[in-house]
């Protein structure tokens, strides 16, 4: 009882936890699954989920921050129709487009932090209305798919970067990139250190003359360029802009930061277990498909009970030893 107290109080308990359910699952899916154990499921796993990694490093950022985004998929959604729209009806330069869609994204989401912060709203109704605002909005573009045959968008989707026999897509290098910056912000610079004192306890971070209303801001419009990018690197996947794409990818991204580890209620949180998240979340899938006679519904079951796990050890840290909440702001961020 008293290691188990000991390993609930340690501040990279869920890290590795996650690290090892990981680990576990593939060893079990190599076991059942012939040609399960390669380099290539693995790099599969990082070619379909890239969208998902990119948005998932903006909601870290939000959670760890004691807010949280439900914006991210339908921002998402209007980048594909928007870029679509400019690509195939005014024949914009890809460059441009994907500039403007980008900052399209950031300053929706620094819009909705400003109302967050500046209003004293609930970041919850925000950025619901956000996400009804923002896939409104794709109907207005259009109600169908719009179809993108730009060249370099055609290029990007179809490329293949080898690597060891195997191969990854542009859209991996684009996420990895991002994961390595989102890994700096939050762990090595002034912002990264607002950013988990304001999750812990915003009126200890005004008290400690800390930026308070430029972080929540900043936060979500981080959060928008995440959504934005990802936005991007789904119209590579998909070749196509539409209103109905990545429904629900809010709540995905939601589940890989939990169970990456971050806490829901902030303050606490690795960027790099977002990661690990996003890699559980993507061999539940791959399990799925190898197995061929499991319904899809299956990873929505797997995924809601991972959580349910991951909420009450996050609980049982919180209250054992002192908890992690009662760790300062600074210690949490090294």
């Amino acid at each position: 009882m008293k290691i188990l107290r000991s390993s609930l109080a340690s501040p990279y308990f869920t890290s590795l936890a996650t690290v090892a359910l990981l680990v576990l699952m593939f060893g079990m899916g190599s076991f059942a699954y012939t040609g399960f154990f390669s380099l290539q499921v693995i790099l599969n796993l990082l070619i379909d989920n890239a969208f998902l990694l990119v948005i998932a490093i903006g909601m870290t950022f939000v959670i760890l921050s004691g807010g949280i985004d439900l914006s991210v998929g339908s921002v998402l959604a209007l980048t594909t129709m928007i870029s679509a729209y400019l690509l195939q009806s005014w024949h914009w330069p890809p460059l441009l487009v994907i500039a403007c869609v980008l900052l399209i994204g950031s300053c929706f989401g620094a819009l909705m932090g400003a109302l967050i912060h500046f209003f004293k709203l609930q970041a919850f109704i925000v950025t619901l209305a956000g996400m009804f605002l923002a896939r409104g909005l794709c109907y207005l573009i259009s109600i169908n798919s719009i179809t993108i045959d730009q060249p370099l968008y055609v290029e990007l989707s179809q490329a293949r970067l080898g690597i060891l026999g195997a191969f990854i897509s542009p859209s991996v290098v684009i996420a990895m990139l991002m994961l390595a910056l989102a890994i700096y912000l939050a762990h090595y610079t002034r912002f990264g250190r607002a950013v988990y004192a304001i999750g812990g306890n915003e009126q200890s971070a005004l008290l400690m003359g800390l930026p308070v209303g430029r972080t929540k801001v900043l936060v979500y419009a981080f959060s928008g360029f995440c959504a934005a990018l990802a936005g991007v690197l789904f119209s590579f996947y998909m070749l196509s802009g539409y209103g109905l794409h990545a429904q629900g990818t809010e709540l995905d991204a939601i589940a890989a930061v939990v169970i990456g580890g971050t806490l829901l209620s902030g303050g606490y949180g690795y960027v790099a277990g977002t990661l690990t998240g996003v890699l559980i979340l993507g061999v539940i899938q791959t399990l799925i498909a190898f197995d061929g006679s499991l319904s899809s519904w299956w990873t929505k079951i797997v995924i809601g009970a991972l959580l349910f796990i991951f909420c009450v050890a996050q609980r049982l840290m919180s209250m054992s030893a002192g908890g992690i909440g009662s760790a300062s702001p600074v210690s949490k961020a090294a």
